[in-house]
């Protein structure tokens, strides 16, 4: 126990030099922002993959994780082609850390193992998708919460330390639009393959349980701030807006519902 909480503290640790790169005078995609990256890509990795050998659990605290490990991940390979996604480290990083330190506090709720009749590879297939869509969303709801930011500044004319570090408003929501059209399609595959589970489990295409209702209206308010943005131009708070909220409903379906089995009703 005093063990795996040692671990979760380290791996949590790991991120705490990518929250702090960009307070530096001359901060860029530089060696010391790639050396932090590195580390934040390593440490929640590396404690993924230890727990993940051996038979799978679907706990709380095992989906904190793998989604932290997919986030970073996904910010670092963002960075790289970005020449802007790189400033979200300030907001991401903390965020993370805060995610990290939660499946720290719950790691006793192991949840059950996976131990139905379905052919390998679906199930495998299908939580690797759900953790990639949240981890996308994850940076969307970053970059959308950086353009808000960014915004009420500009309005208030009064920019802030953590305001100086994130990227420009037209920035922010060009990533944030981005990275919404990503989150729809492997959402999309997602949904698909969790269909095709629940088929190989229960002869059902579509059980409205609360994760399945969750998840679809997160994808049907995507797809309508999608359309939004395409058809009259939403920027701006309205859109920021609807993005977290999305993200709200796509959290509450994916580590909400295991909260909920795992802490609350355990």
């Amino acid at each position: 126990m005093i063990q795996g909480i040692v671990y979760d503290l380290g791996a949590a640790v790991s991120l705490l030099p990518l929250a702090l790169v960009n307070r530096r005078v001359t901060a860029g995609r530089d060696r010391m922002f790639w050396l932090a990256t590195a580390l934040a890509v390593a440490g929640p990795a590396m404690h993924a993959l230890g727990q993940i050998f051996g038979p799978w659990h679907t706990g709380f605290a095992m989906a904190m994780w793998m989604a932290v490990a997919v986030s970073v991940l996904l910010f670092a390979g963002l960075a790289a082609v970005s020449r802007s996604a790189w400033r979200l480290a300030p907001l991401l990083a903390p965020y993370l850390i805060a995610l990290g330190l939660l499946a720290a506090i719950w790691r006793t709720a192991v949840g059950p193992r996976l131990s139905a009749p379905i052919p390998l590879g679906w199930v495998e297939l299908h939580i690797g998708v759900s953790v990639v869509t949240y981890g996308l969303l994850t940076l969307a709801a970053v970059a959308a919460l950086g353009a808000f930011l960014q915004e009420r500044a500009l309005k208030r004319k009064q920019r802030t330390p953590l305001t100086m570090m994130l990227p420009a408003v037209a920035e922010s929501e060009g990533l944030s639009g981005r990275l919404l059209v990503a989150s729809e399609v492997v959402l999309g595959v997602g949904i698909l393959s969790g269909m095709a589970v629940q088929y190989l489990e229960t002869a059902r295409l579509l059980v409205l349980d609360h994760k399945s209702l969750l998840a679809l209206l997160a994808f049907a308010l995507i797809l309508a701030l999608l359309a939004s943005r395409r058809l009259w131009g939403l920027r701006g708070r309205a859109a920021a807006r609807g993005i977290l909220v999305a993200y709200l409903l796509l959290t509450l379906a994916y580590p909400g519902v295991k909260f909920v089995t795992d802490v609350i009703l355990a």
